[in-house]
């Protein structure tokens, strides 16, 4: 399935952990099985600037030394997805983009049916004894942001954008209209970008 062949007009892209998922994921699993100090730290650097996201992800993943199963059950029993997801994901059938993993978001679609229903692009991780690695699905640097990104992601045409967070930041201001929550909401009213907030997927797909 390519994003050309989103139901409608519009393209519609959305950010997974913390957009879709009401808690974002992939804090869930570094908060039960990850290593507090080195998360909050982490988190710390990418706040100011000293760290990338993915340099952040490899740092924090590497404390998880879990089986995968045991990681993939965990957050099956602890992801919840917006209310309205299942429903736009069947009609609307949207590219969700995200700096998570495959293995830990395709067991939630699954258990939400939706498996089929959408494009996700997202990272691998080799779930090692020694630690996790993370194996990221883009290497080049965007231009506008100096990271690697999602706004290469977005389709041509017009985009609506729904994000939560920092790997959103770019890829939203490439966007024609936004839906934003968390961070992002908060880093774009800074500087004056507008956006609607987002609440859950069915006012979504009623401003659609």
């Amino acid at each position: 399935m390519s994003s050309e062949k989103t139901t409608g007009p519009v393209g519609l892209v959305l950010d997974w952990d913390g957009t879709v998922t009401e808690r974002d994921t992939l804090d869930l699993v570094l908060q039960e099985f990850g290593t507090a100090e080195i998360y909050e730290r982490a988190e710390q650097e990418l706040e100011a600037g000293r760290m990338t996201l993915n340099e952040v992800i490899s740092m924090e993943f590497e404390t998880v030394t879990a089986p995968l199963d045991e990681v993939v059950a965990y957050v099956v029993e602890h992801a919840r997805v917006r209310p309205g997801f299942t429903e736009l994901a069947r009609i609307r059938r949207p590219l969700v983009v995200s700096s998570g993993f495959h293995e830990l978001i395709e067991p939630v679609l699954e258990r939400e049916r939706v498996l089929g229903a959408v494009e996700l692009r997202a990272n691998r991780v080799e779930a090692r004894a020694d630690g996790w690695r993370v194996h990221y699905r883009i290497a080049e640097t965007c231009p506008a942001c100096g990271e690697p990104c999602k706004r290469g992601d977005l389709p041509p045409g017009e985009v609506v954008y729904a994000g939560d967070g920092h790997s959103d930041y770019c890829a939203a201001l490439a966007a024609d209209r936004v839906f934003a929550t968390g961070s992002l909401a908060r880093w774009l009213r800074g500087r004056g970008v507008s956006f609607t907030p987002l609440t859950d997927f069915r006012a979504l797909a009623a401003e659609l």
